[in-house]
């Protein structure tokens, strides 16, 4: 039999490969789905490229790349049986447990027993070897497998180990000496010592010194004096006060340097008056929430947005599956779930999943349409989202469990995916759900090479006029756009009297250490946000092409074109001394139905006088004024190393940012500050020249065309973006189109390898290119329709194809969805998003998808409105 194996094995063994380091083994999760080896089918896992598929996709992948040989894998689990006395059975040490993975169910491992059974399949027959089987199978072949079955799951090396497992007992925890000197912590109103800080506080346990810690980019802030006190008094454990509970705190040791245990903490916090017992760090449902925050506010906005209080009904089926909550990723679950309500996603990702799958990479856990059609289907299709059966309903009575589990599906591909790069959505730490959209809206713009882009349902013009205040003529120009930003203006606050008291009385209360006055949330009428939009701005530096001078200008903004989905953000979060982002406490009457119309643009009007289109001139250095004599359509100038505030630029980089990077922050918002600088660097952070130096000419000549001779230079720079004649040549002599290639090229950033998937996955455009080659005349309208099945009649038909296109429509509303964030700060907190389906709120909380009682419209941070028909 050994021979038999061996010889069967033969013709395969030169696409056995063994695992190297930097191989990741998907042995947890479907490329295709969310099949695991817990799921009915099990999982097969090819033996060369170590990706996994379920039943349903095992045989497209053999017959894309004719791997045949792939490691079957299936997890059977079963509840453990109980003795009439002795309760839970443990355990059975069967020696048949060995696949390193994460249960993907929600239930008590304690309570349930399971067995691991692997095999080698060789397709396309489906010869099975049952395993291990060291004495029949090559070498090869054994150690092969047994790299696959003890390699870590493609996740599991990025989670962080905990914390816990690593920390060891300080050495001065036993014998440290507490000095008497009367100082008692209150339980609350912390303060550094020395900056007044009121984040990341650390109490001495020597000499109770509560003092600030260091900056970090996580969340906390501080300015180091707590290892200054140090360094002074060599007293060397200190605990963070925000972290005091019942069951321990986070100690760190500076003479040590690193984070320790204390087993005496219970009594080093008792001389400083500080009863552990007594401490609650403020969590809700297990995520992170800022314990300096006033208590009862955040407490209250998290039942009401979580609708805590109701007994909410659960819902099952197409459209209603969960998303689990993988650490932190509550943003990206809340995010994608309003993504797939919206038809046009639907339609882009689920209704074209056997094309998008049939035509995926080699590696579809790299591929962007690949995981959103895999994710789009899980939460769409209702295969993981379905009801209790009645027998499992009467088992939870008898055991008094009366709520069953949602299981939801796990993104951790996709998440790995769209996160891969980005110094924040790649960490597991809580992020923007606002940035996160557009990070999305941006993936989907980059990979959506053709004709059919979903993101085009959000996209519109912004109007903007701005006008010299000195001289009352106007300059108008256009921006696209895809979400509007409102303002929440707190002196607009209906109760700003109330508001005032309260402030009044956490001052007066701050000053007597007493306990803070019940908080009291603003109350802001969704008119006056609106009404704060479209209010003038002030253009700071603004320069007058009519005086050819710096002068007074301000600016107003208006829509050139209505988006067929409307996205509105509340600007609710600003930032603190400490330079975290802080979310305002308020309240918002967002109504249900939006009318836009008076806002839309109206472009020059009669009497208005436009400025003139002249640029401003660049100033010549002193040394080199006197040698201007030229004419001045050709003056010669030399430019001067840019003026970059230092203090600023040391500031940005202090919280861990590139210094090439800080230093261009500061210098492209024109030394306005830190503040400007840092949403510079938030807003650019993924552009790949990000850490590059700042690159601006500081001694060339240039010469400085006069206003008619630079529009013509601008027209014919922006033509000439053709992508390079040999790479345009290598794709026409394999048989394409010439208009195709140089789309495919223009997709893909001249990038020869993925121009060349890209036409494999865009196949159906090649007979409209080839039309639109012969054609002599411009696309009519019905022709532009035609290039798009899924167009809609109102998209805007624009000269350029590869241009951005524009549903223009009537600017009424009505609103569909919402986001909505609880906790202090966007780096910490919570997202849960409430959706309009079949005309009823439903909740979407992480796995948790139930009918909405009461949902919390005034509280929401992202809003989502649908076009209502003209009709």
């Amino acid at each position: 039999m050994a021979a038999d194996l061996g010889e069967l094995l033969v013709p395969y063994m030169p696409t056995i490969r063994v695992p190297k380091t930097g191989d990741r083994v998907f042995k947890s999760e479907c490329a295709f789905s969310y099949d695991s080896p817990e799921s009915e089918g099990g999982l097969y896992v090819c033996m060369n490229t170590f990706l996994g598929f379920g039943r349903e996709h095992v045989e497209r992948h053999y017959r894309k790349t004719g791997q045949s040989v792939y490691m079957h894998l299936k997890r059977h689990i079963k509840e453990k049986a109980t003795g009439a006395a002795s309760g839970a059975i443990p355990r059975r040490r069967n020696g048949k447990v060995f696949l390193d993975l994460e249960l993907n169910r929600d239930f008590n491992g304690e309570d349930y027993e399971y067995e691991d059974v692997a095999k080698l399949v060789i397709f396309p027959d489906h010869f099975e070897i049952a395993l291990p089987n060291i004495e029949e199978l090559p070498a090869l072949v054994t150690i092969a497998c047994d790299a696959v079955l003890n390699s870590p799951s493609a996740y599991k090396r990025q989670e962080p180990e905990s914390w816990e497992e690593e920390l060891q007992v300080s050495r001065h925890a036993r014998s440290l000496r507490q000095q008497d000197n009367g100082v008692r912590i209150r339980p609350s109103g912390w303060k550094c010592q020395k900056c007044e800080m009121r984040e990341n506080l650390w109490l001495n346990l020597t000499d109770g010194a509560v003092l600030c810690g260091k900056w970090f980019f996580d969340g906390s802030g501080g300015n180091g004096h707590a290892l200054d006190h140090y360094k002074e008094t060599n007293f060397p454990l200190a605990v963070k006060l925000d972290t005091i509970t019942p069951d321990g705190a986070d100690v760190y040791s500076f003479e040590e340097e690193e984070a320790v245990l204390d087993p005496q903490i219970s009594e080093h916090l008792s001389h400083f008056g500080i009863d552990m017992l007594q401490m609650q760090q403020r969590t809700e449902n297990g995520h992170h929430t800022d314990n300096n925050s006033p208590p009862r506010a955040r407490v209250s906005e998290w039942e009401v947005i979580q609708e805590s209080a109701m007994k909410l009904k659960a819902v099952y089926g197409s459209g209603y599956t969960g998303v689990k909550n993988l650490g932190n990723s509550c943003y990206l679950g809340a995010v994608m779930q309003v993504l797939f309500s919206i038809p046009e996603f639907q339609r882009m990702y689920v209704g074209n999943l056997q094309r998008i799958y049939d035509y995926s990479p080699l590696d579809p856990s790299q591929d962007f349409a690949t995981q959103m059609a895999k994710l789009g289907y899980g939460l769409l299709s209702g295969q993981f989202s379905k009801p209790p059966m009645k027998s499992e309903l009467i088992e939870q009575v008898m055991k008094e469990e009366h709520k069953h589990q949602q299981k939801g599906i796990s993104p951790k591909m996709f998440k790995a995916l769209v996160s891969k790069g980005h110094p924040e959505f790649s960490s597991s730490r809580q992020q923007d759900a606002h940035e996160f959209l557009q990070h999305i809206i941006n993936l989907v713009e980059r990979n959506s090479g053709g004709s059919e882009n979903p993101s085009d349902v959000f996209r519109f013009l912004v109007e903007e006029r701005v006008q010299c205040c000195q001289t009352r003529r106007v300059r108008y120009s256009q921006r696209v756009d895809y979400l509007i930003q409102l303002p929440a203006p707190i002196e607009a606050a209906t109760n700003r009297e109330e508001l005032l008291a309260y402030e009044a009385k956490r001052r007066e209360a701050e000053e007597n250490v007493r306990a803070p006055p019940e908080p009291v949330r603003a109350r802001i009428p969704f008119t006056a946000c609106l009404q704060a939009f479209t209010e003038p701005e002030n253009v700071p530096d603004f320069w007058s092409s009519a005086l050819q001078a710096k002068s007074a200008g301000v600016k107003t903004s208006r829509f050139s074109s209505f988006p067929e989905y409307l996205v509105l953000q509340i600007k609710k979060f600003t930032f603190g001394v400490d330079w975290v982002p802080k979310k305002l406490d308020l309240s918002i009457d967002v109504p249900d139905f939006l009318d836009l119309n008076r806002l839309r643009a109206t472009g020059l009007q009669a009497g208005e006088d436009e400025l003139p289109d002249l640029t401003p001139p660049i100033v010549l250095p002193e040394d080199t004024r006197g040698t201007a004599t030229s004419p001045p359509s050709e003056q010669v100038s030399l430019k001067r190393s840019p003026e970059i505030d230092e203090a600023a630029v040391m500031q940005l980089a202090e919280m861990g940012f590139p210094l090439e990077a800080c230093r261009k922050a500061v210098y492209y918002t024109g030394n306005m500050g830190p503040e400007m600088a840092f949403n510079w660097i938030i807003a650019h952070m993924e552009e790949p020249d990000f850490a590059e130096p700042l690159s601006l000419p500081s001694s060339t000549i240039e010469l400085v065309p006069s206003s008619s001779e630079t529009q013509p230079f601008a027209a014919a720079t922006t033509l000439d973006n053709s992508p390079p004649e040999e790479s345009i040549a290598i794709l026409t002599s394999m048989g394409f189109p010439r208009s195709h290639t140089i789309q495919a090229l223009r997709a893909t950033n001249n990038n020869l390898e993925r121009a060349l998937d890209w036409i494999f996955t865009h196949p159906e455009e090649e007979e409209s290119d080839a039309l639109s080659d012969m054609a002599d005349t411009e696309p009519t309208d019905q022709a532009f329709s035609n290039t798009n099945s899924h167009s809609d009649p109102t998209l805007s038909p624009d000269p350029d194809a590869l241009g951005p296109r524009f549903k223009d429509g009537p600017g009424r509303y009505e609103l569909f969805a919402f986001i909505s964030h609880m906790g202090a700060s966007t780096m910490s907190g919570h997202y849960v998003c409430h959706i309009k389906k079949e005309g009823r709120w439903v909740i979407y909380n992480d796995h948790k998808v139930c009918l909405s009682e009461r949902p919390p419209k005034d509280l929401g941070y992202i809003y989502f409105y649908r076009r209502l028909s003209s009709s």
